[in-house]
């Protein structure tokens, strides 16, 4: 049965009015190790339950981990591009607490001696200020299983009359990267929230280390809110929203537990320290279980694991592969394209910047690379669901493609609207551009007396429109281009039709 109850909230204004918003935010990221963090197991995604376990990550006695030394270069990259601080020696503790999906009964984590520390993440907002997020921790860890509940409504374990346990994920490298409690965000901590994951996001998927797919859990994030009032210094109880899995949902999330917690606390009540579940279906949170705190995980150091020591030299040698910030990135690419603002935040937000910028390194002009791959390809993209860059791939469509039909156009073999009909073909799988061109028939007719016929004919057609040339309106010509490239099949050249109505009748 689908969730329709939820907590009583105060309106969004008067929360901001009474109190000050507080911010923690944990994100969880898997890294795109080949194996598990632990043990040599694979980690591809989508594979039939717990075909990809052993004794190590299936917590069976005897079986000893061994640290995976992809992840820990992953995780030292991935506190370099925060500005951590990277430890000259850590190691990993176990973190002990029953779950079904936690076959150890405990997971191996780090606790109070993380790899990466104190660092911190510019986030640009909408409307081009920056907030600075600072990073708490970023600490290697691993994946837990996946509990599937069965029989209820809502896929959870109220209601289902039994579960099932896949142990593939277990093991998997998980990074968690804790942000410090973010103030002074007041009516803007939602879209702060969503901006910071956003930026996030973008820079792992450029280091390489994770595809970060929100939507595979690849990439989650937990909501930590509180409410302290106006003016004053004491943090409030928090909650802690689990595994959020977009940013949308990232933006509401905060906005529906700031009005939640101020509701409880303008009607005299108290916040519970809790977990909570969000809906993406209602868009509200219900309660999980009381949160615990560090001291009832019981942490210890893990006596079956060495300590991770990194040498300063590999951490030099790793800080030299850092690929240049997202950010700074679009902002070269943008001066470099001579893109508006507007036009470049719908390339990214397309996901278009690594293909524009492929298909200007191929040769086409970055009007061009942007017109031809925003526009109906991005159109059929919407449709079916996908990005451009994966429909793309998906139709064999290449930055060659773009650049070949711009030669066609400025070549002066195509129109524009002629290149349409060739782009569609191309989209269609016709083939690539010169061959639909060649196939369908299209060039532009280079015929300079079949173009003054065809000028001569309309103008004869239409008197009262060429009076009104003769007569200075310059506009009106318009209405006698369009009558020549439909008397010769769209075939014309529209310029040079111009300048011969032109000049016949000024």
């Amino acid at each position: 049965m689908t969730q329709t109850t939820t907590e009583a909230t105060l309106p969004y204004e008067d929360a901001l009015a009474a109190y000050e918003p507080v911010m923690g935010l944990e994100v969880h990221v898997e890294l795109n190790t080949a194996t598990k963090m632990f043990c040599g197991c694979a980690t591809t995604f989508g594979a039939q339950p717990n075909t990809q376990v052993c004794p190590v990550c299936l917590g069976l006695p005897g079986a000893l981990p061994v640290v995976n030394e992809k992840g820990v270069e992953s995780a030292i990259r991935i506190g370099l591009a925060l500005n951590c601080q990277i430890a000259p020696w850590c190691r990993f503790a176990r973190k002990n607490y029953f779950y079904p999906d936690m076959p150890k009964n405990f997971q191996t984590s780090q606790y109070d001696e993380p790899i990466a520390h104190d660092g911190h993440l510019d986030v640009e907002l909408a409307d081009g200020t920056t907030y600075r997020v600072e990073i708490e921790r970023a600490h290697m860890e691993e994946d837990t299983g996946k509990s599937l509940h069965v029989g209820g409504a809502t896929g959870r374990i109220h209601g289902a009359t039994h579960s099932l346990v896949d142990y593939n994920r277990a093991g998997i490298p998980l990074i968690e990267i804790v942000t410090k409690p973010m103030t002074g965000a007041g009516e803007r901590a939602p879209e702060i929230a969503r901006a910071y994951v956003a930026t996030l996001r973008d820079l792992l998927a450029a280091l390489g280390v994770s595809d970060v797919r929100m939507e595979q859990g690849s990439m989650r994030c937990d909501v930590n809110l509180s409410l302290m009032p106006r003016g004053s210094a004491t943090f409030g109880t928090r909650s802690e929203t689990k595994n959020v899995n977009s940013l949308r949902s990232i933006e509401r999330a905060v906005r529906f537990e700031i009005g939640r917690h101020a509701a409880i606390l303008t009607g005299g009540g108290a916040v519970v320290q809790e977990t909570r579940h969000w809906h993406e279906d209602t868009g509200i949170t219900t309660s999980g279980r009381v949160k615990s705190d560090a001291e009832d995980y019981r942490y210890f150091p893990e006596p079956d694991l060495v300590p991770v020591a990194p040498s300063a030299e590999l951490v030099e040698a790793l800080r030299a592969t850092l690929p240049e910030p997202p950010a700074a990135r679009r902002k070269r690419l943008q001066s470099a394209w001579g893109y508006s603002d507007l036009e470049m935040r719908d390339v990214v937000n397309a996901n278009l910047v690594d293909l524009i910028e492929e298909t200007v390194a191929a040769g086409a002009s970055p009007a061009a690379a942007r017109k031809w791959w925003s526009g109906e390809i991005a159109r059929r993209a919407n449709a079916e669901g996908l990005d451009v860059p994966a429909y793309a791939a998906q139709l064999a469509v290449t930055p060659a493609h773009v650049v070949e039909l711009e030669g066609l156009v400025t070549s002066g073999r195509l129109n524009d609207a002629m290149a349409r009909q060739v782009w569609d073909g191309v989209l269609a799988r016709d083939g690539a551009p010169t061959v639909v061109a060649d196939a369908r028939g299209l060039e532009l007719v280079q015929d300079s007396g079949a173009l003054e016929a065809a000028v001569d004919k309309v103008i004869a057609a239409n008197p009262d429109v060429a009076q009104k040339v003769r007569d200075g309106k310059v506009q009106a010509a318009g209405a006698l281009i369009g009558q020549v490239m439909k008397e010769m099949k769209g075939q014309a050249d529209a310029a040079a039709a111009r300048e011969l109505i032109l000049s016949q009748l000024t």
